[in-house]
């Protein structure tokens, strides 16, 4: 069965850096487009950003943009976010996310599997 695995979460002090990992088994990782998204207390399940099969094209939220870089290595079958200049508001419940698509999706609706989450917690 499909398993995404995410690790590297923690506590860190505000402008510190976090790289969130995704491990994928269970599916042929090159046809899938690859999401991060994030969820506060609270608050609803929010897009981060996406990377295309190749890694060739991207997507990034506004809240994040030039701060986060996603990336990913399909020999490793693995997906990363290179998260710096963390702040407060970055805090949240973090998971990553696969779909058969050839576009970029943006929207929790559009993925076919989630990993359980890794938690981010940036201290002020």
């Amino acid at each position: 069965q499909v398993q995404l695995v995410e690790s590297g979460g923690g506590l860190v002090q505000a402008g510190g850096s976090l790289r969130l990992s995704c491990a994928a088994s269970g599916l042929t990782f090159s046809w899938y487009a690859m999401g991060w998204f994030r969820q506060a207390p609270g608050k609803e399940r929010e897009f981060v950003a996406v990377i295309n099969c190749s890694g060739g094209n991207t997507a990034y939220a506004d809240s994040v943009k030039g701060r986060f870089t996603i990336s990913r290595d399909n020999a490793k079958n693995t997906v990363y976010l290179q998260m710096n200049s963390l702040k407060p508001e970055d805090t949240a419940v973090y998971y990553c996310a696969a779909d058969r698509n050839i576009v970029l999706p943006t929207t929790p609706q559009a993925y076919d599997y989630w990993g359980q989450g890794t938690q981010v917690t940036v201290s002020s």
